[in-house]
C-alpha cells in the first residue's frame, strides 16, 4: 500500500498585531452594520384586555421608529380562522418590509377566543383602537384598515361601524357583507380598495357587483382583478405589497 501524502502548501505567515488590530476593527464595524436595520425595525407582541376578553396582536414598527413621532397606520385582519399564526403569516408575507421602508405602524390582532373580527370578535372595538391611539401616535388617529378574505370581511365591517377612524379600507379579497343603506353610507368619505384573483370561486361576482355599486353611488373606490390568482392573492406579497402601500398613501390625498 502507497502512503498517503498530503500536501497543504507553504503555511501563510501570521498577522502582526497591528494587522490583527485593524481586522478586529474592520469585523466590529461589519456587526454594527448588519445589526443595525435589525435593531431599529421591530415587531412587537403585545396583550389588551377589553372588557373581559383578552386581545392578542402584533405591531409592526418602522425603521428608526421614534415614540414622539407621528406615523401613519394600518390595521390589518388576518383570513381564515384569524388565529396568532395567520397573523404572522400575513405579517410576513403582506406587511412587514413595505412598512418598515415607508415608515408605517401596522397593528395586526388575532381573533380573540377564536371568535372573527366581523362576528363576535368585533366586540373588542371601538375601545381597541383608543388603546391603540392612546399607545403610538397615529397620523389625525385615522388608521387604513384591510385584510385579506374573513380578513377582507373584517376590514369592511369594522370600517362601517366605525367609520371615523378610518381613511381606507381594503379587501384582497374582502366586501361589506352586510350591506344595509346605513352601513354602505357610513363608508362614503373612505377609500374602498377592492381586489380579487381571477381563479378564484363566488368570491369575483360578488365584489364586482358591490363595486359597481359603489362606483354608481359616487364613492372613491378601485377594482382589480388578479390574472392568474386563486383566493390568496399572492401578486400582493413580498414586493407586490407595495401596491397597498401606494394605495394607503394615496388615501390620505384623498384618493384618484
Amino acid at each position: 500500500m502507497r502512503p498517503l501524502l498530503l500536501w497543504f502548501g507553504t503555511p501563510a505567515p501570521l498577522p502582526s498585531r497591528d494587522q490583527r488590530e485593524r481586522l478586529s476593527s474592520t469585523a466590529a464595524i461589519f456587526v454594527l452594520l448588519l445589526t443595525a436595520g435589525v435593531a431599529s425595525a421591530e415587531v412587537q407582541d403585545k396583550a389588551k384586555t377589553i372588557g373581559k376578553t383578552v386581545v392578542h396582536y402584533k405591531v409592526v414598527l418602522p425603521t428608526q421608529y421614534d415614540p414622539n413621532k407621528a406615523y401613519p397606520a394600518v390595521l390589518a385582519f388576518g383570513g381564515g380562522p384569524q388565529t396568532m399564526d395567520v397573523v404572522e403569516g400575513t405579517i410576513r408575507r403582506n406587511w412587514r418590509e413595505q412598512a418598515e421602508q415607508r415608515g408605517y405602524l401596522v397593528i395586526a390582532p388575532a381573533a380573540p377566543g377564536g371568535d372573527l373580527f366581523f362576528e363576535q370578535g368585533a366586540r373588542i372595538f371601538p375601545e381597541f383602537l383608543t388603546k391603540i391611539l392612546a399607545d403610538y401616535k397615529i397620523l389625525e388617529n385615522k388608521f387604513h384598515v384591510a385584510g385579506m378574505s374573513n380578513g377582507g370581511l373584517s376590514a369592511f365591517h369594522i370600517a362601517a361601524s366605525y367609520p371615523q377612524y378610518f381613511w381606507s379600507v381594503t379587501g384582497f379579497p374582502g366586501y361589506l357583507a352586510d350591506a344595509t343603506p346605513a352601513r354602505v353610507e357610513a363608508l362614503r368619505k373612505m377609500c374602498i380598495n377592492m381586489f380579487v384573483g381571477d381563479r378564484d370561486s363566488g368570491w369575483p361576482e360578488a365584489i364586482e357587483q358591490q363595486f359597481g355599486a359603489f362606483k354608481k353611488a359616487g364613492f372613491k373606490v378601485t377594482f382589480a382583478v388578479e390574472k392568474g390568482q386563486p383566493h390568496r392573492i399572492e401578486t400582493l406579497a413580498g414586493p407586490g405589497a407595495a401596491r397597498l402601500f401606494n394605495q394607503f398613501d394615496e388615501a390620505r390625498q384623498g384618493c384618484k
